[in-house]
């Protein structure tokens, strides 16, 4: 009886940013493990990016100055290709992947709580569409966001009419 096991491919990495999944091979190998799957940084960060803002009490991702650029590349056509995964940083190696977030959370909520809901979620996110274990997931909190603030979508018009 042979034994199915999905394992990382050895020697170097095809390029940087990416990991390779490899399988057994042979006629005798099922369908699914044969052939290298890769998985680029960009993709974990991007699933990342999303699980933590299904969290309730997240605001949004990013720190502030990421923020204020990201609004501005958003408003320049075709420059808001990163908004998911501003505030997100990964280090995806062959079989694990460290994941370290900017957030800013609502005011009024547990912190502590938020983050914890924010790993759960990022972790079997990750590890459930990639296959990659997740060994890390850091949560800096840049930020709240209080309810009176408003949303700096329109410029300030001044004083004077």
């Amino acid at each position: 009886m042979t034994e199915n096991i999905t394992s990382v491919g050895g020697g170097g990495r095809p390029e940087a940013g990416v990991s390779a999944l490899k399988g057994r091979t042979g006629a005798g190998a099922p369908a699914e493990t044969r052939g290298k799957t890769t998985i680029a940084d960009g993709v974990v960060a991007k699933i990342a990016g999303m699980a933590a803002r299904e969290v309730p009490g997240i605001y949004s991702l990013g720190a502030g100055m990421a923020r204020a650029f990201g609004a501005m590349r958003e408003r320049v056509p075709g420059g808001g290709g990163g908004a998911v995964t501003r505030g997100v940083k990964v280090e995806v190696g062959e079989q694990q992947a460290a994941v370290d977030l900017d957030v800013v959370v609502e005011y009024g909520v547990s912190i502590v709580d938020v983050a914890g809901g924010v790993r759960t979620n990022v972790i079997g996110a990750v590890e459930r569409m990639t296959g990659l274990e997740v060994v890390e997931v850091n949560v800096a909190v840049d930020d709240v966001r209080l309810p009176d603030d408003e949303e700096e979508t329109e410029p300030d018009e001044g004083r004077v009419r």
